[in-house]
């Protein structure tokens, strides 16, 4: 179906505007080509997530031609775990062009966008994140990156693992106080923080293994089993270091219904 049927469709009252809307959405697609890579660059009109660079087994030059594209295009990009080596030589690259960077603590993932009005205007969507340790910030606030690139608030708790647990409760109190509409939870070790806060709330609750840990069980293996075996309801989980997905994952739930 091309855009005239679509559009005559809608001129003669066969389809509503929402219906118009929804079927332009998947044609939405504008692949750009640039030799190394094919972009979904409308990916946020289709689905209202952005677009994000991989940059796992990517030559520096190919994450600057490729995020380069998209901020010509967008103004703003994702890019998430990037080599501990390149993570200057790009923040250096984008703010000599005059982006601004955004990086968290200890993160190996960034948002570079051109001008505060080019992110999405926030939406009202709350998200609380919580992190065990110290160690595993990094993964916490890839997740504040993805939802402040998809126009939601963030709560931050960090450093609230059940090693001493009445840190965690004063977080989960202001949180639940601000109304978050979920929370994404990430944990190494044995990953027990995301059941504890599961069993406390009534909002939904995203888990995050964290690599964090030794011995047996090690690189995340331990929480993610941990997770998986909950027996607490209302937790669902994402890969090991999966930060970028549980932000967007927890967006599109705390976004939902909201214009």
């Amino acid at each position: 179906m091309d855009l005239k049927n679509i559009l005559l469709d809608y001129y003669n009252d066969k389809k509503s505007l929402d219906e118009v809307i929804k079927t332009l959405s998947l044609f939405s697609l504008e692949y750009i080509e640039n030799n190394i890579a094919q972009i979904d660059i409308n990916r946020d009109l289709r689905k209202s997530v952005p677009e994000i660079v991989l940059a796992i087994n990517k030559k520096t030059m190919e994450i600057v031609t490729i995020s380069d594209k998209i901020l010509e295009k967008k103004g703003y990009v994702i890019i998430s775990k990037i080599r501990p080596i390149a993570i200057k030589k790009l923040i250096d690259h984008f703010k000599k062009k005059g982006f601004f960077v955004e990086r968290g603590y200890n993160s190996s993932s960034m948002l570079i966008y051109d001008a505060k009005e080019s992110l999405p205007a926030n939406r009202g969507g709350k998200i609380g994140i919580i992190c065990g340790g110290t160690s595993d910030i990094g993964i916490a606030e890839e997740a504040r990156i993805a939802s402040l690139s998809m126009g939601c608030s963030t709560f931050l708790g960090y450093d609230v693992g059940i090693s001493g647990i009445q840190r965690l409760l004063l977080s989960l109190k202001e949180m639940i106080s601000n109304n978050v509409d979920v929370l994404v939870v990430v944990a190494g070790m044995e990953g027990a923080l995301s059941s504890v806060v599961t069993s406390l709330v009534n909002i939904p609750v995203i888990g995050v293994p964290a690599s964090v840990g030794y011995g047996f069980g090690s690189n995340g293996i331990g929480s993610l089993s941990s997770m998986l075996q909950s027996c607490s309801f209302g937790l669902a989980v994402v890969n090991i270091d999966n930060g970028i997905g549980a932000g967007i994952f927890a967006s599109l739930i705390a976004n939902k219904g909201r214009l």
